[in-house]
C-alpha cells in the first residue's frame, strides 16, 4: 500500500454572509475560549453557511488529485484548508509532507519589492534557507523567464509574469505536496507546457499534486482521481474518467433545466407571416411521446405541430440542430436531394416528423430549429430559431468537437 500523504475526513468550513456578524462571532469565540468555554463550531449560526461540507478523500504518494466544480463550489476554500490558511470547523485533515502552494496569482508577493527580493521572502516562508535559495535562484529565474524584470518591483509585472515567478518558486523548492489553484491558465502556451512537464516530473518522483482547474483536458491528462464539489458538498470521489463522465452529465442536466426555464417553448426567434403558426415542437420517442433526452448514436426524431390558415402549395421545409453556442451542427432542406419534391399544406392542423439517422452528435444540449418557405417565391411562412431543447447522453466526454467519428490513424515516413 502506498504511503498516505493527505487524509481528509468529513471536513467542513463555514463562513458568515454578514461581515459584521462574522466579526461578532469571531470576538465571541475568542472571549468564550479565554474563559474556558469551547465554542461548538460544528453547528451553523444565524447568517452562516457551509462553504465546504462533509468532504472526504485520501491522496497517496505519487498520486495527482484533481478538484473540479462550478464557480463557488468550495474548491479554493478546500485548497486553503489543505495549505493551513483556514482551519476546518469540523472533521480532520492529516498532512504528511512538506507543502508548496500556488493558490492565487502573486499571493505573498510584496508589490514594492523586486522579483529577486520576493524570491528570497517566499522561499523563506516555504521553509528554505538562504543557502538553499542561493543554490536554486538561477533555476527559479530561468524557469520564470522574466529576464531583466527580476530586479523591478513586482507591482509592474503582468499577471503572466506573476504566475511564472510564483509557480517557479513553488516548483523549485521540490515540495512533497504541491497545491495548485487554476493559475496555469494565465501563462502563455510555452509556459503552460513547461509547467505541465514539470508537474509530470514531480509525479514521476512520487510527489503529490492537488490540482484545481476548470480545464478538464488538463485534469484528464494529469490526475489519477478527481473530487467533484458542488455548493460545498462532495458529489463524487472517483477515478478520473468516471468522475469526468459524472461531472459532464450533471452539468449537462443543469444546462438543459436552465434552458427550459429560461426559454420555455418557442420564445426564441419565432417569426410568422400569419398563414402558418407552430403549436409545439421538439423530439419524440418511437411511440410519439415528447421527450427531452436520447442516447448517443440513436436516431433523432424531430416533430413540429403546425396550424395552417389557408391552402399553400410549393412548400419546402428546413430543419436545423444547434448546439449550446447557437452554432448550427445540422441544417437540411426537404428538397436537398430532389429539386422537384415540393409539398402542399391544407388548411387545418398537422404534424411534421423528420427522422435524423444516427447523426453521432456528441453528448450535450441541443435545440432544433425549423422553417417553412415557398419554393417558388422564396417567402417565409414561419421560422423558429430554437424549439424545445433536448439532451444527448452517453459515455463520452466532449473534447471540443460536435460530431463523433471513428478514426483510423497511421504514420507514413
Amino acid at each position: 500500500m502506498q504511503e498516505t500523504m493527505i487524509h481528509v475526513e468529513n471536513v467542513g468550513k463555514k463562513f458568515s454572509k454578514s461581515l459584521k456578524r462574522s466579526m461578532f462571532y469571531g470576538i465571541s469565540d475568542i472571549v468564550q475560549s479565554a474563559v474556558g468555554i469551547i465554542p461548538d463550531s460544528t453547528k451553523l449560526r444565524e447568517r452562516e453557511f457551509w462553504a465546504v461540507d462533509d468532504v472526504s478523500f485520501t491522496v497517496r504518494k505519487g498520486e495527482t488529485l484533481g478538484i473540479i466544480g462550478p464557480n463557488g463550489s468550495g474548491k479554493t476554500t478546500l485548497l486553503k484548508m489543505l495549505n493551513g490558511i483556514f482551519m476546518p470547523d469540523r472533521g480532520k485533515i492529516i498532512i504528511n509532507g512538506t507543502v508548496g502552494a500556488l493558490i492565487a496569482v502573486g499571493a505573498g508577493f510584496h508589490p514594492m519589492l523586486s522579483g529577486r527580493e520576493n524570491i528570497y521572502i517566499n522561499g523563506t516562508i516555504l521553509g528554505m534557507s538562504k543557502k538553499e535559495i542561493d543554490k536554486k535562484f538561477d533555476a527559479i529565474v530561468e524557469f520564470a523567464d522574466i529576464g531583466d524584470f527580476i530586479d523591478a518591483p513586482v507591482k509592474y509585472y503582468s499577471s503572466g509574469m506573476y504566475v511564472r515567478l510564483g509557480f517557479s518558486i513553488a516548483i523549485n523548492i521540490q515540495p512533497e505536496i504541491l497545491l495548485i489553484d487554476e493559475v496555469l491558465s494565465v501563462g502563455d502556451l510555452s509556459f503552460q507546457n513547461k509547467s505541465l512537464e514539470k508537474l509530470a516530473e514531480l509525479r514521476n518522483k512520487a510527489h503529490v499534486v492537488v490540482f484545481v482547474s476548470h480545464n478538464l483536458e488538463q485534469v484528464r491528462n494529469l490526475c489519477d482521481r478527481v473530487v467533484i464539489l458542488d455548493q460545498g458538498r462532495q458529489e463524487s470521489y472517483d477515478d478520473t474518467n468516471e468522475a469526468l463522465l459524472r461531472y459532464h452529465h450533471r452539468a449537462q442536466q443543469k444546462r438543459l433545466e436552465y434552458s427550459k426555464k429560461k426559454k420555455g417553448f418557442i420564445t426564441f426567434g419565432h417569426v410568422s407571416s400569419g398563414d402558418i403558426n407552430v403549436k409545439d415542437g421538439g423530439i419524440i420517442d418511437k411511440d410519439g411521446n415528447k421527450i427531452d433526452t436520447i442516447v448517443f448514436g440513436e436516431n433523432i426524431s424531430l416533430f413540429v405541430d403546425i396550424e395552417i390558415h389557408k391552402n399553400i402549395n410549393n412548400i419546402i421545409f428546413c430543419i436545423s440542430i444547434l448546439d449550446e453556442k447557437k452554432i448550427i451542427c445540422i441544417r437540411q432542406y426537404s428538397n436537398d436531394y430532389d429539386k422537384q419534391k415540393y409539398y402542399s399544406l391544407s388548411k387545418g392542423r398537422c404534424r411534421l416528423c423528420v427522422e435524423v439517422e444516427a447523426p453521432n452528435l456528441m453528448p450535450g444540449v441541443y435545440s432544433p430549429g425549423f422553417a417553412i418557405r415557398n419554393a417558388s417565391t422564396g417567402e417565409t411562412y414561419v421560422r423558429i430559431a430554437q424549439l424545445d431543447s433536448f439532451s444527448i447522453e452517453g459515455n463520452l466526454v466532449p473534447r471540443g468537437g460536435v460530431i463523433f467519428s471513428h478514426l483510423t490513424w497511421s504514420i507514413v515516413q
